[in-house]
């Protein structure tokens, strides 16, 4: 009883693969810019920008 030739599942599970780790990856990596980079930088822009305000109002006074 011959076994059949298994044919095309190493490229199915590569191309499964690969699709799966792009998906992941693109799906954290925008986890991560909008989820942490976006916020962090702009509380610190407001800080700054307070900062700056500050400043400006003492060399006014």
């Amino acid at each position: 009883m011959p076994i059949k030739p298994i044919t095309g599942m190493l490229r199915r599970s590569l191309v499964l693969d690969i699709s799966v780790a792009f998906g992941l990856g693109t799906s954290f990596g925008y986890l991560f810019w909008y989820g942490y980079h976006v916020p962090a930088v702009r509380k610190r822009d407001l800080y700054y920008s307070k900062l700056e305000d500050q400043r400006a109002a003492n060399a006014a006074a």
